[in-house]
């Protein structure tokens, strides 16, 4: 694993230090300041391509509805992420995680209702039917990480798909997510 040879990033009101940013205008503020919860979501626009601008588009709210067909249900959406980790591992920052993105919708964890008040979430690149890159699960336990020492509410049982917070109603990451790959290197990187 190499994550020992990158640094765990370190946090300043809530930005990553050593990611790319593209600010969203879709957030507002945390009712209770608290981060206690990581969800893990998939994106691809259009759906199964990857690489496109379109994902910092939507985020960003100026999203070209013109440029796929499948982009008209997505007109006037507001909707963002804390982060995206692209295919080849490149990281995105669009909320602070001090802030509360719209990330979760309609959504419950453990009795508790409205998981964007409580929750970072993390868009993967991908779809539920396609394995994740070896970069996306590298930097992903590195992000976490980070996370998990910056908000010690964070813990390993406080790691979700958006499918347990929305069941019915998203899949997401999907199937080809490798929950126990990523736990165990979580792990391992929390004994170091």
């Amino acid at each position: 694993m190499l994550i020992k040879a990158k640094l765990i990033p370190s946090f300043e009101l809530g930005w990553a230090e050593g990611v790319k940013l593209c600010v969203s205008p879709h957030f507002n503020s945390r009712p209770d300041n608290e981060v206690s919860l990581l969800v893990i979501h998939n994106i691809s626009l259009p759906a199964g391509c990857f690489g496109t601008p379109y994902i910092d588009q939507l985020f960003q709210g100026c999203l070209d509805i013109a440029a796929d067909p499948s982009f008209e249900a997505l007109k006037g959406l507001e909707v963002s992420a804390h982060f995206l980790i692209r295919r080849d591992g490149g990281i995105i920052q669009y909320v602070s995680c001090d802030e509360r993105a719209w990330h979760a919708g309609v959504s419950s964890f453990q009795g508790r209702q409205g998981c964007n008040d409580f929750a970072v979430g993390i868009e993967l690149e991908g779809t539920d039917s396609q394995d994740y890159t070896e970069l996306q699960y590298q930097e992903l336990v590195r992000l976490t990480l980070g996370l998990m020492t910056k908000y010690p509410m964070l813990n390993l049982d406080a790691i979700v798909g958006h499918c347990d917070i929305a069941p019915g109603r998203k899949t997401d990451p999907g199937d080809c997510f490798d929950w126990n790959r990523y736990k165990h290197e979580l792990t391992l990187g929390l004994s170091w």
